[in-house]
C-alpha cells in the first residue's frame, strides 16, 4: 500500500482541512449521541473479536485436516486403508476406550497363557535335584556371609519368583520377560558370589543353560505376542489420534459456525444503529473525506477495508484508489465516521510523544491528490452549476 494515491469525490475539500479535520466525533442531534456512538463502538468491537476467532478457527480446522492427511498408512491393512481411517474419524471417543479396553484385556489373557506355558518350564527346573540351593533367599546372617550384600545387589531365589507369580494384588508379574530376568538372576548371583570351582557355582551354571535352552522354544511365542501387542498399541493410539482430530475439526466448524451467526446478528444490530441516526449531510461527508486524508496508512487500510465490505468490485489494494462519498451506503459512512474519530483521538494523545515523520509523506500525497481532485470538482460544477447547493 505504499505510494497510495487517494482522492475524495463530492467532497471539495479545502487544503486547510488535511491539518484541521474540525469535530468529526460530534454529532448534532439526539439520534447522534454519545450513547449510539457507545452502543455501536461495542458493537465493532464484537466484530472484531468475531473476525479474530474465525481466522483461529479456520488455522485449527486446516491444522487438524493436514494432520488427517499426513497419516502414515499401515502396509496390513489393506488397499480400503483409506475408506477405514475416514470411517474411523466418526467413531466416538468412547467407542474408542471401549475397544481399547477389548484389546488390553485380550492382550493380557494371552500373555497369561504365555506365563502359564513359562510356569511349566520353571516346573522343570525347580525339581532338578541341583535346584535346592535357590529355592529360599539365601540365609545370610546363618552362613555367616558379611559381605553377602556388598557384593549381590539384589538377591534373588525361586520362592519369591513364585509368590510374585501368583500375586493378585497387582504387584506381580505383567510380563513373561519379567520372571525371565529374575530366573536368571538368580543364577547369576550364586555364579557371581561363589567362586567359579565351587559346588554352588557349578550347579548354577548348569541349571542356566538348561534354562535358556527351554526358554528358547518359548521365545518365539512371545515375540509373537509382543509384536502383536505393539501393533494394537499402535492401531490404538491411531484411532485414538483420528477420534480427537475429527473432533476437533467438527467442533471449529461448530464454532465457525456460531461465529458465523453470530457476524449475522451484529450485522442487524450495526444496520438497527444506522437507521437510528439520520443521514449524513454534505458538510459531514466532507469533514469525513478530510478526516481520512488524516489517517494513518494503516487505519486508511482499515477504511478501505470497510468500503470494500459494501462493494465487492470496490479495489482496496488498488494504488490510487477514488472514494465517492455519495455512492457509500449510511451504514459504511457512519462506520467510517467512527474509526476516524477513534484514530484521530488516539493520534491526538500520542502526537506529544511520536514526531509522525513516517506518515508525513503520504499525508502530502493525500493532500495533494485532494487538492487535485477539489480543483476538478470546482472546475466541473463552474461549467455545471449545482441545481441543488
Amino acid at each position: 500500500m505504499e505510494d497510495l494515491g487517494v482522492s475524495i469525490l463530492d467532497t471539495a475539500p479545502v487544503i486547510g482541512d488535511c491539518l484541521e479535520m474540525g469535530d468529526v466525533g460530534a454529532l448534532n442531534t439526539i439520534d447522534e449521541s454519545a450513547e449510539v456512538f457507545s452502543f455501536k463502538n461495542h458493537v465493532d468491537e464484537m466484530a472484531a473479536k468475531v473476525d479474530e476467532l474465525e481466522q483461529k478457527v479456520t488455522k485449527v480446522s486446516q491444522f487438524y485436516s493436514s494432520l488427517s492427511k499426513k497419516q502414515p498408512n499401515n502396509s496390513k491393512v489393506g488397499s480400503g486403508a483409506k475408506d477405514k481411517d475416514k470411517e474411523k474419524q466418526v467413531i466416538s471417543m468412547k467407542k474408542q476406550q471401549q475397544d481399547a479396553a477389548k484389546r488390553e484385556a485380550a492382550s493380557a489373557k494371552r500373555m497369561q497363557e504365555l506365563m502359564r506355558q513359562f510356569a511349566t518350564i520353571l516346573r522343570q527346573i525347580t525339581q532338578h535335584k541341583w535346584a535346592w540351593p535357590f529355592m529360599q533367599p539365601v540365609d545370610v546372617e546363618g552362613l555367616g556371609l558379611h559381605d553377602y550384600y556388598e557384593v549381590i545387589d539384589k538377591p534373588m531365589d525361586f520362592s519369591t519368583i513364585k509368590n510374585q507369580m501368583e500375586a493378585k494384588d497387582g504387584t506381580g508379574y505383567k510380563n513373561v520377560r519379567e520372571i525371565c530376568a529374575d530366573v536368571r538372576l538368580v543364577f547369576k548371583n550364586a555364579m557371581t558370589y561363589n567362586e567359579e570351582r565351587s559346588d554352588v557355582h557349578v550347579m548354577a551354571k548348569t541349571l542356566l543353560a538348561k534354562f535358556e535352552e527351554k526358554w528358547l522354544q518359548l521365545l518365539p511365542k512371545v515375540v509373537e505376542e509382543e509384536t502383536k501387542r505393539k501393533e494394537e498399541e499402535a492401531e490404538a493410539h491411531r484411532d485414538m489420534q483420528l477420534a480427537q482430530e475429527a473432533a476437533n475439526v467438527k467442533l471449529a466448524r461448530d464454532i465457525s459456525n456460531e461465529l458465523y451467526e453470530v457476524d449475522m446478528h451484529l450485522e442487524e444490530l450495526r444496520e438497527m444503529v444506522v437507521q437510528k441516526c439520520r443521514k449524513m449531510s454534505a458538510e459531514e461527508k466532507r469533514k469525513l473525506g478530510s478526516g481520512l486524508s488524516r489517517l494513518s496508512p494503516e487505519d486508511l487500510n482499515k477504511a478501505l477495508e470497510i468500503i470494500a465490505q459494501k462493494n465487492p468490485s470496490f479495489q482496496a489494494t488498488a494504488e490510487e484508489v477514488d472514494i465517492d462519498m455519495d455512492a457509500q451506503s449510511e451504514s459504511t459512512l457512519w462506520r467510517l465516521k467512527i474509526l476516524v474519530k477513534e484514530a484521530l483521538e488516539v493520534k491526538g494523545k500520542s502526537s506529544a510523544t511520536k514526531g509522525g515523520n513516517d506518515n508525513s509523506k503520504r499525508k502530502r500525497e493525500i493532500c495533494n491528490a485532494l487538492a487535485k481532485t477539489a480543483k476538478k470538482r470546482s472546475k466541473k460544477r463552474s461549467a455545471h452549476p449545482d441545481p441543488c447547493p
